[in-house]
């Protein structure tokens, strides 16, 4: 194993996130590096409205949950932890983007993120962690698609909407 080569993955359970874990964990045998899965999470509300009114048991309920989804994500995506490799998991209170750059800061790190839509409404309000974590990371990034059966699964998802729609006309 590389003295302190690290893969760094943003995890948040979706899709696209278990496509880039998938990627991730190739990418940390390939290098014989130490798989870093990141998942940031924030107060239901935000920030903002949590310094207005602190509850520090949901805060931790919160947290639980957050650890929660990233073991999830693993049993999704492989069963379990994946074989043969080093896997030292964070769940960092924050912003996924720069939580993810601010983890991936050593030069010799591989910060691996998904794209690929997410809804309009999100994107207004959280900005879009791939375009934060390119135009930002000091190390190299490596930016996974949607896999094509994710692809083929919404484009068939739309057309079974679409007929619907044209029954219950």
């Amino acid at each position: 194993m590389s003295d302190g080569a690290r893969v760094i993955v943003g995890v948040s359970g979706s899709l696209n996130s278990l496509t880039a874990l998938h990627r991730a964990v190739d990418e940390a045998r390939t290098r014989g590096a130490v798989l870093v899965p990141v998942l940031a999470w924030s107060p239901v509300g935000g920030e903002f409205n949590y310094r207005a009114r602190p509850c520090p048991p949901l805060l931790r309920t919160w947290e639980a949950a957050a650890r929660e989804r990233l073991e999830r994500a693993f049993q999704d995506a492989f069963g379990g932890l994946p074989v043969g490799v080093r896997v030292e998991p964070l769940v960092v209170r924050g912003e996924a983007g720069p939580v993810l750059v601010q983890v991936a800061d050593r030069p010799d790190d591989l910060l691996v993120i998904s794209t690929g839509r997410q809804g309009g409404l999100r994107r207004l309000l959280h900005g879009s962690v791939s375009r934060y974590c390119l135009a930002r990371a000091t190390c190299p990034v490596v930016a996974v698609p949607p896999s094509t059966l994710h692809t083929e699964l919404r484009r068939v998802a739309r057309i079974t909407d679409l007929r619907e729609l044209s029954h219950a006309a």
